[in-house]
């Protein structure tokens, strides 16, 4: 598609294409930051800020520590398993400077999940929160992780703030199940040990990966997306682009809610605004709505990011409409469908547009983003931002034409097709499955149907795959049903999505029994041993047998009709 007629719907002053090749490496960005806003504050949690100096510093001192002591060379990789607060920046762009692969685990996996990550993407060493440290020490001996660094939420907060949060944690709140791994070092002496070794900061070009991040496949296993420093530069500086506008540099504030071990908030929240010299306020538990409204109010903030069930929350929340909604300038909406009811009622609370974007882990993520100037919900993911194409194709890889008014839909519909400077290099040691998403000639094929308009906006109408979004997470039906199977009464076993107004969808399974005596609630307590929360069935059905084809496959879509 070489007229790129989505062009014409660019806000002024956004180029056609963006300046992806600024600069070497995301270390090249922090440095540059940490110079130009050394006093102010970079990132927030729970009262206790650091400033884009002290980021410069225990990054580099983080990073020493790496090379000096634990042995760590050039692309080893090093794992990170927290949520959102002040360790995160400090050990991603640590790792990051060492010139290590980051590879983000999400804290909520189960051992299964978290030993089959650690295993592939080969890690070496993890940082890790010890309210987690349990899982880890279950996996830990079959894989080839070498240095453990734990922390707990308050080591970075201020005295006696930071005492009074680990006490709650470990003693009343009981959060820290019991773990024992031998030999393990706490952030802290990192820190402090690191302040007096040296770090060679090698020269990181944008051919060298910067992250494994790893994603759902369809076959249920998760596979790391290979995104390089030149991926993850090219979406920082298209995004950045985009919202530029609207944006003043050294000024802004943001609401980092989605973790920051996710593509969206790592590189709209963490890369895009670290840039600019504003405030990340890291929200570490999003969930407690309550204390997450008195957040919202206790100190002003202009951008938020979020998906639409974190949206939803908000506005379910009492106190969330008292909030004043003066400075905010931008609300982005992603990982998600934005549901035109949560758009509409946002819009009528605060007083600003939801702006709905979309992208993938395999982009990096941004790929499509509505202007910043429309004023109410119009159902699209927005138009293709700078220096990225977007093509609508058959299964034949036939472009199909755009919907002219009057125009049948079914006649544009195709899978959405992504080609530009933030698509990754391929999945991790997957080439079968890297040759089944993209194009001997760069083309991504996300999975996702959709149709582009006249004017060039894309609109998604259904998912290709069998994929089931809940609360932005994916989760793969292959793998549910391969946990449900392990159960000993379980005959045979179908997972597919269902409608949620919460979480956008939950996960549905459709059993065939094999004991009599077999209950929802067994299965349900099966799977929950084995998978994490958002992935485990909320609804079990009980069937006789399952729809299949002719050679034996089981017909989710006949399920879900």
């Amino acid at each position: 598609m070489s007229d790129r007629v989505w062009l014409k719907e660019y806000q002024a002053g956004v180029p056609h294409d963006a300046d992806v090749t600024a600069y070497a490496s995301i270390g090249a960005i922090l440095k540059a930051s940490c110079a130009r806003y050394r006093d102010r504050p970079g990132f927030t949690n729970l009262g206790t800020a650091i400033t884009f100096g002290e980021l410069d510093e225990r990054s580099r001192a983080f990073g020493g520590w790496l090379q000096t002591t634990a042995g760590l060379k050039r692309g080893d990789r090093v794992a990170i398993m927290m949520p959102n607060c002040l360790q995160y920046p400090i050990a991603l762009f640590g790792a990051l400077r060492a010139g290590a692969t980051v590879v983000n685990v999400n804290p909520l996996y189960k051992p299964r999940e978290l030993e089959h990550q650690l295993k592939d993407s080969g890690a070496t060493v993890i940082v890790i929160l010890e309210n987690f440290a349990h899982t880890l020490a279950e996996v830990l001996p079959r894989t080839q992780v070498k240095t453990v660094i734990t922390t707990q939420l308050g080591d970075l907060l201020k005295f006696p703030k930071s005492l009074l949060v680990n006490l709650v944690v470990r003693y009343v709140k009981k959060m820290i199940p019991p773990w024992q791994i031998a030999r393990t070092v706490s952030f802290t002496d990192v820190l402090s040990s690191g302040a007096t070794q040296p770090l060679a900061e090698p020269d990181v070009g944008p051919e060298d990966i910067a992250f494994l991040q790893y994603t759902g496949g369809t076959t249920g296993v998760a596979k790391g997306a290979v995104l390089t420093h030149g991926n993850m530069v090219a979406n920082m500086q298209q995004a950045h682009a985009w919202l530029a506008p609207a944006l003043s540099e050294g000024t802004e504030q943001v609401i980092t809610a989605l973790p920051l071990y996710h593509i969206f908030a790592l590189t709209a929240n963490s890369l895009v605004f670290m840039k600019i010299g504003a405030l990340n306020i890291l929200i570490t538990n999003p969930r407690d709505m309550p204390n997450f409204v008195k957040e919202l109010k206790s100190q002003p903030w202009s951008v938020i990011t979020g998906v639409n069930t974190l949206f939803n929350g908000l506005l379910n929340t009492p106190g969330f409409d008292t909030i004043d909604f003066s400075r905010l300038r931008i609300a982005l909406g992603g990982g998600m469908a934005v549901q035109r009811a949560v758009a509409e009622r946002w819009k009528k609370v605060t007083g600003k547009p939801l702006i709905e974007a979309y992208g993938l882990t395999e982009t990096s993520p941004a790929a499509c983003i509505n202007p910043l100037t429309i004023t109410d919900y119009n159902g699209s993911i927005g138009v293709p931002i700078p220096s990225t194409y977007v093509s609508i194709r058959d299964e034949e890889n036939h472009e199909l034409p755009r919907r002219a008014p009057g125009m049948e839909q079914a006649a544009c519909v195709g899978e959405l097709c992504i080609k530009g400077p933030q698509v990754m290099r391929g999945y991790y040691n997957r080439p079968d499955e890297t040759a089944l998403q993209m194009t001997a000639d760069g083309w991504l094929r996300t999975g996702d149907m959709g149709y582009m308009d006249a004017r060039g906006y894309v609109y998604i109408v259904d998912r290709k795959k069998d994929m089931i979004l809940v609360s932005g997470f994916n989760v793969y039906p292959n793998e549910v049903e391969d946990v449900a199977m392990m159960h000993p009464g379980v005959l045979e076993a179908a997972a597919i999505g269902v409608p949620d107004e919460h979480s956008g969808e939950v996960v549905k399974l459709v059993v065939v029994k094999k004991d009599p005596n077999l209950t929802a609630e067994d299965v349900i307590a099966h799977c929950r041993k084995e998978l994490t929360a958002y992935k485990v069935p909320k609804i079990v059905e009980f069937r006789t047998e399952l729809p299949k084809t002719p050679v034996g496959k089981i017909l989710r879509r006949a399920l879900r009709e």
